[in-house]
């Protein structure tokens, strides 16, 4: 048996609150709702299945089966949260604003969400979930709530969305480092050079580039030590290793549901309420006030504070479908990935020419992500390339994350390319489209392309007709 929890807070690890709450529009409280789970979990040692897993697609060469190596970028759906979000579309309706059924029905299901996201994160009790659009969006939630004249540490390394949003003139930017140990030492300086009495550490779990993992528990015990708090950019982790907000002693997370298999719209901020309950709301609307009148506003506190408008409650839905799912299955997920990971790896490391960028060494810890650069091949066409020739999805380019590959790729003789491919592994990702694109990446360097290509304003393109531009009848 489920009961609806307040709107305003997360539940406990105990469990949610019995007493109903009142609609954050006025009205009638919101009732207690019997529901059962959305979803159907697949026995664990098995791999979850993905929808679009059957994807073909046309090359040069004729149709063939879609190999996905963009998973950094965007992930699949997986079949659970597409089970969920469309048994969830049959009674959609209003949240915290109806006494209908449907409404009931769908307000009690998204507060369930906001308890699966919790347990998926590793909230403490008292910590906030609450729902955004994406991670950029999540920092933008905190970057508005932070208490007035904090100090933002954050390293060159991070991508656009965890370096921009806190404000040029309260963000001390450090350099991107050399090793952990270098990272370690940069942020202990800073800190200690900078005292305020607001201060924020931000760091990435995971890198959106390089794949590297960082050791979040050690730098939020920096933080911590001077007093700092620290919030985390889990976008590139979520889909791939355990987030736990309490182990890691970490103050924020923030992540997407696109780059955890659920591509609906919804991401997360979750942690400490303090800021958050006192910062200036996300959205002014309905929802994030408690009362309005000629005197004035009182705005609501907890997740509803930021969460102004009519939810996502969909997105809501899909991301707690994705986050059970990836919980039953971490371990067969963990091992697939590390199997494709590191035969990727040692593929491309056989191909002359290839180098595979990295922040900290071969050695270090990561997820299932590699760019790579390759001599004389500008990257832009080797990922064109291998979509038309091969029926590989890669990406290039700096990946939002410029200030990093800048440095990675830093050429004062400007023989190296200035952009790189990223390929990025996943549930979506085969034995069979990782040996493709280590085999048409190795037949780039030895032979060339199949096709003649030439370089134009709007980029690189086939000379002839593309077998991308077909007709496909559009899903509404």
């Amino acid at each position: 048996m489920s009961v609806l929890p307040s709107p305003h807070t997360l539940p406990s690890p105990a469990g949610p609150s019995a007493s109903p709450a009142a609609s954050p529009c006025g009205g009638s409280p919101a009732p207690a709702v019997r529901t059962r789970a959305l979803h159907v979990v697949p026995e664990a040692r098995s791999l979850p299945p993905v929808v679009g897993a059957g994807l073909r697609v046309p090359t040069l060469r004729g149709e063939t089966a879609y190999a996905n190596l963009d998973h950094a970028a965007s992930t699949p759906a997986l079949e659970t949260v597409k089970a969920a979000v469309d048994r969830a579309l049959e009674t959609y309706s209003s949240v915290h604003r109806g006494a209908g059924f449907a409404s009931r029905l769908t307000s009690a299901w998204y507060e369930q969400a906001r308890a699966e996201v919790a347990e998926f994160v590793g909230a403490r009790e008292g910590d906030s979930v609450v729902f955004t659009r994406t991670t950029t969006d999540s920092w933008a939630v905190l970057g508005k709530a932070l208490p007035s004249r904090t100090t933002v540490f954050v390293f060159g390394s991070e991508h656009h969305s965890t370096l921009l949003p806190w404000g040029r003139f309260r963000t001390v930017r450090l350099p991107v480092p050399r090793t952990l140990d270098d990272a370690y030492a940069l942020l202990d300086e800073a800190l200690s050079e900078h005292p305020s009495r607001h201060r924020l550490v931000v760091i990435t779990a995971a890198s959106n580039v390089t794949g590297e993992v960082w050791p979040v528990a050690r730098f939020a015990g920096l933080a911590h030590t001077h007093g700092a708090r620290i919030a985390v950019d889990a976008a590139q982790l979520s889909a791939h290793r355990r987030i736990d907000l309490a182990a890691w002693d970490a103050d924020y997370v923030a992540f997407s549901g696109h780059k955890t298999y659920a591509p609906y719209g919804a991401g997360v901020l979750a942690g400490r309420s303090d800021w958050l309950d006192a910062g200036t709301p996300y959205l002014f609307g309905g929802g994030a006030t408690r009362s309005v009148s000629e005197e004035g506003t009182t705005w609501a506190t907890g997740p509803a504070r930021h969460e102004g408008g009519s939810p996502n409650v969909i997105g809501a839905i899909a991301l707690a479908a994705a986050c059970a799912t990836i919980r039953r299955h971490a371990e067969a997920i963990e091992d697939h990935e590390t199997r494709l990971l590191d035969r990727l790896r040692s593929g491309l490391a056989d191909v002359p020419g290839v180098e595979v960028l990295s922040i900290f060494g071969d050695d270090s810890d990561r997820v299932g992500v590699v760019a790579f650069t390759v001599d004389g091949w500008d990257s832009a066409l080797v990922s064109q390339v291998l979509s038309v020739e091969h029926g590989i999805g890669v990406r290039d380019g700096k990946f939002c994350a410029h200030l990093l590959v800048d440095e990675l790729l830093e050429d004062p003789w400007g023989e190296r390319p200035d952009t790189a491919v990223r390929a990025s592994i996943g549930l979506g990702t085969t034995v069979e489209g990782v040996g493709r694109l280590v085999s048409a990446v190795a037949g780039l360097v030895e032979h060339g392309t199949a096709a003649t290509w030439t370089r134009t304003e709007a980029g690189w393109v086939v000379d002839g007709p593309d077998p991308r531009d077909v007709e496909v009848e559009r899903p509404w």
